[in-house]
């Protein structure tokens, strides 16, 4: 029985680590990022930042967007942090949370048939 207990009590901790809330923002510096230099500035310094998932630069269309876990940081805190390495910000857009997927989706089709399953 406690064997149970301890197996079920890992797939809920699995589970939970699963169900992360990844966030992207994406703005514009001031001054402009301009070169190769500016941009692996940007993405020397945001790679040890707290939370970060992952960091695009586009130079031509002078934007930086950045992925980030909000359980582990605020997207104010992202922004708010290129003013360590002198530059001001322009939030273009973001994006809602997009959580992994979880049971409460359509179940699929069968392969073979193309009949769904039975519950």
């Amino acid at each position: 029985m406690s064997k149970i207990m301890i197996a079920a009590a890992l797939v809920a901790v699995a589970a939970a680590a699963n169900a992360k809330d990844i966030r992207t923002v994406t703005v514009t510096t001031e001054p402009q990022m301009h070169c190769a230099n500016c941009e692996k500035k940007i993405k020397g310094f945001f790679r040890f930042e707290k939370g970060i998932k992952k960091i695009d630069t586009n130079i031509p269309e002078q934007r930086v967007t950045l992925t980030y876990d909000a359980d582990k940081t605020t997207e104010q805190a992202l922004l708010d942090a290129f003013s360590k390495i002198d530059y001001e910000v322009t939030k273009i857009s973001d994006s809602s949370s997009e959580k992994k997927a979880d049971s409460s989706a359509e179940p699929e089709s069968d392969a073979v048939s193309g009949a769904s399953p039975r519950m």
